[in-house]
């Protein structure tokens, strides 16, 4: 890759092409007579260049670091490309992870500049030492304290030629949920951004012929630059688990999106109002889930209410590689499901072609090279890894977590540790049995919670369980942790005692949890803030710690 990979290039090319294509929609599934706000291709190419004025002003220039706080919508969006044309750094914080982690990860970038909504503004102020590296605070709301500046995205404009960028330049900060850890910044270049738009038409046939429903925010920004619709849903992006389906079916029915990627908790409340209502979703064709293992429940609900021919895929990676490797729902269903109801852990599919995974075995200190000797064979679990143009190259100011994460090939490529534990089958599919700092060391081996679990969630009560250890290493008691259906919770202690003896039961059926005696039982889990499905283990295993006692134990 050479040239010019500034990735907001892509809008101006894509203004002058469709000028009067409709680029982003604001929905309002409350007013279902009401014209929705929305954005053409030129339209968003004025804001943006606006915008580039408004920050140019005030004296964001190449390499500033811009803590952006905004809520999706139109502003968002426009300011994100700003930045990357003026060659400025955004630095993208999950809103959802709470107080806390969001001062620290504020900290830890030390910005240059605060753009947000008048909420950060005012929460700026309360922390002082924390936005001490703040040099100006901006915004296009109202209700801003003193010495905040307003930027006009309405009127005005700016000519002004985006600045030339190298692939390995850092184009933006974006930070993991911390769903194992606290959360990191993942330092993004234009490279890879270029390099995620080409994989992700590829892969997934995304492009101007598709409307897409942007339910991870971040997601809006890809969809524009590949020339689709994107839709902008009214719910709040950091719970999806608590969007309304009514709201999100009239979304997608009044608007005929076709294409979405959303969190498996969406998807799951969303096929379960439809199938309650007998509704068949007519324009919704691909339907893209990820952040936790995708049940075959779920495939096989949403196939009732998406049209024949329709399908669900599951893209696998993280934040610091995405994607590198799909399935899909109808593989799954016809030749994996099985398989993983009987311990074989989750198929995650086939690696993209932007993406070399391999295994190694499962060390717990830092990998200073790549040697092919330490690879391990298709068929024997091991530590995934991977290389290739959508490896992100740090964390930034995380040099320990850069140490352990990262190392170089013997020709000089850069590797990334997943932190998952996995495997390759006889197809060259890579399989998913859990994170590596979730599995449980007994005195008689080692358990993957992820390929153990599925075993006990054949049980027709069980919504899902975690498997995590109290004790030693080498020396821990497995403990299973079941989080019922609802309407099926067990309250009583008889109640528990009978729901655990049939779970035990399931149990004996494989070698690998035949041994695992110790029940509890949590409503709701605590879950990840981005997906609202996966599952926080460390919480649970300090839960379960504290709660031993109160156990249930099957002999």
């Amino acid at each position: 890759m050479s040239g010019d990979c500034n990735v907001s290039r892509h809008l101006t090319v894509l203004s002058k092409k469709f000028p009067d294509r409709v680029a982003l929609v604001q929905a309002d599934s409350l007013n279902a007579d009401a014209e929705p706000d929305t954005l053409t291709y030129s339209e968003l190419d004025a804001m943006t260049a606006r915008l580039v004025c408004e920050f140019r002003k005030n004296q964001v220039s190449d390499g500033a670091k811009v803590l952006m706080m905004q809520t999706p919508g139109f502003h968002f969006v426009a300011s994100v490309f700003a930045l990357f044309r003026i060659g400025a750094v955004p630095i993208l914080i999950d809103p959802g992870m709470g107080l806390k982690n969001m001062l620290g990860c504020v900290r830890k970038t030390s910005p240059d500049f605060l753009f947000g909504r008048s909420f950060a503004q005012w929460l700026s102020l309360l922390f002082p030492g924390t936005f001490r590296t703040v040099r100006r605070r901006f915004s296009c709301d109202s209700f801003l304290p003193p010495g905040v500046r307003h930027l006009d995205a309405k009127h005005g404009n700016c000519d002004f030629r985006s600045e030339i960028k190298a692939p390995e330049e850092t184009a933006a900060i974006v930070f993991t949920t911390g769903s194992t850890g606290p959360p990191k910044g993942v330092r993004y270049t234009h490279g890879i951004y270029e390099k995620q738009l080409e994989v992700i038409a590829e892969a997934y046939g995304a492009g101007p012929h598709e409307t897409d429903m942007s339910a991870f925010p971040l997601f809006a920004l890809f969809s524009v630059l590949l020339g689709m619709k994107s839709v902008i849903p009214d719910f709040n992006p950091s719970r999806p688990a608590k969007a309304d389906p009514e709201r999100v079916l009239r979304i997608i029915e009044k608007h005929r999106v076709s294409f979405s990627f959303a969190s498996p908790a969406l998807w799951r409340n969303l096929a379960e109002h439809c199938i309650s209502k007998n509704i068949v979703l007519k324009s919704l064709k691909k339907a893209l889930m990820a952040g936790a293992p995708v049940p075959a429940s779920l495939h096989r609900d949403m196939a009732k209410m998406m049209p024949e021919g329709a399908m669900t895929i599951v893209p696998y990676g993280a934040t610091e590689c995405l994607p590198i490797a799909n399935f899909t729902g109808a593989e799954m269903l016809a030749e994996t499901a099985h398989l993983t109801e009987n311990g074989a852990g989750y198929c995650v599919g086939y690696p993209v072609k932007a993406a070399n995974i391999a295994l190694m075995p499962p060390y717990d200190y830092a990998l200073p090279e790549w040697d092919e000797k330490l690879a391990v064979h298709q068929g024997e679990i091991g530590e995934i890894v991977v290389s290739g143009p959508l490896v992100t190259p740090e964390y930034y100011m995380e040099p320990e977590h850069n140490r352990l994460s990262k190392f170089k090939g013997r020709d000089g490529e850069l590797w990334h540790r997943i932190g998952d534990i996995g495997r390759f089958d006889e197809k060259g599919r890579l399989w998913f049995l859990g994170r590596k700092a979730h599995r449980v060391f007994t005195k008689d081996g080692i358990l993957y919670p992820v390929s153990c679990e599925s075993i006990f969630n054949r049980d027709p009560k069980v919504f899902r369980t975690a498997l995590v250890g109290v004790g030693a290493r080498n020396e821990q008691i497995p403990i299973l942790v079941v989080e019922a259906k609802k309407g099926m919770m067990p309250w009583s202690r008889k109640e528990k005692e009978s729901f655990a003896a049939d779970l035990a039961r399931l149990g004996k059926t494989r070698a690998e949890t035949s041994g695992i005696s110790h029940f509890l039982f949590l409503s709701p889990f605590p879950v990840d803030i981005r997906h609202n499905a996966k599952i926080f283990r460390e919480k649970l295993a300090i839960w379960a710690e504290k709660n031993f006692s109160s156990a249930i134990k099957i002999q």
